[in-house]
């Protein structure tokens, strides 16, 4: 009979939730079960079991917990102020998580993961959003991509890096809570034109608010269209990562920029 080998230490890394901010208002119960009570029906399981001195537990937070942003940039010890039934919720995660880390001694920890960016990201997201639909442009199945909020600012990383910083989170000798972030920071309008330049076309933009549009420079086709049907409820608009922590304790530092992350996302 086969034995059952012997485990020493057990990770467990928690990135399952239910991520999209706008679902988040139209199904604000479900995530809050998901992305709220999940974290503590798992961390309560392991205390449950016995297993706290064999578990090292780590919780993908997220920069939406800034929302409302109190200071910038925002670090570990900036405010939250959350801004969407999903960042409530996540809020809930990040202090459960916290709560049995001192009341049970767990090694518990949260990465407070700003936007990080692959070939896996789901369509719903902005990047991805505007990485497939100029992608479709270039090949003449789409005309032109819908945004919302063209002015808003986000540190977006790789989510390769961002992997490695959450295992440099779960081998460190105490449990502690990070910022992973790049430092820099996009609009969309910034991400689109840097999309646009991924299949030789320059754009320019005219006109303002709900009323703005892009254009290509060499034909003036119109490319990109602002729909307010895209506007988030509460809208979260600067958000821009103080990673000095990781990079002094867990010594990672994020070194691919928006433009790298870009091309291997779509182009």
């Amino acid at each position: 009979m086969p034995q059952v080998p012997r485990i020493s230490m057990m990770l467990i890394v928690l990135s399952a939730e239910l991520p999209f901010f706008t679902v988040s208002f139209d199904l604000p119960e479900y995530t809050a079960e998901v992305d709220a009570v999940g974290t503590l029906r798992l961390l309560d399981a392991i205390h449950a079991c016995g297993l706290t001195e064999k578990v090292r537990f780590y919780q993908a937070s997220t920069s939406e917990l800034y929302g409302k942003v109190q200071e910038i940039p925002q670090k570990e010890t900036t405010p939250f102020y959350p801004r969407s039934p999903y960042a409530v919720a996540k809020m809930y995660g990040y202090w459960i998580v916290v709560n049995y880390r001192e009341a049970y001694n767990m090694f518990a920890c949260n990465g407070i993961l700003f936007n990080h960016e692959s070939p896996r990201r789901g369509e719903t997201f902005v990047t991805r959003k505007i990485s497939r639909s100029v992608a479709k442009i270039s090949l003449g199945q789409q005309d032109y991509v819908e945004l919302g909020n063209l002015d808003s600012l986000r540190d977006w990383g790789h989510a390769k890096e961002y992997v490695e910083a959450m295992w440099r989170i779960l081998q460190h000798d105490r449990p502690d809570d990070f910022v992973i972030a790049t430092g820099r920071q996009s609009t969309v309008r910034e991400f689109c034109n840097l999309a646009f330049k991924e299949i030789g076309k320059e754009i320019i933009w005219e006109g303002e608010g709900v009323n703005e549009v892009a254009k290509e420079k060499e034909t003036g086709i119109i490319r990109v269209k602002v729909n307010p049907k895209y506007y988030r409820p509460t809208e979260v608009d600067n958000l821009l990562g103080d990673a000095s922590k990781a990079k002094a304790i867990l010594g990672w530092e994020a070194k691919i920029t928006i433009d790298v992350s870009m091309n291997s996302v779509d182009m």
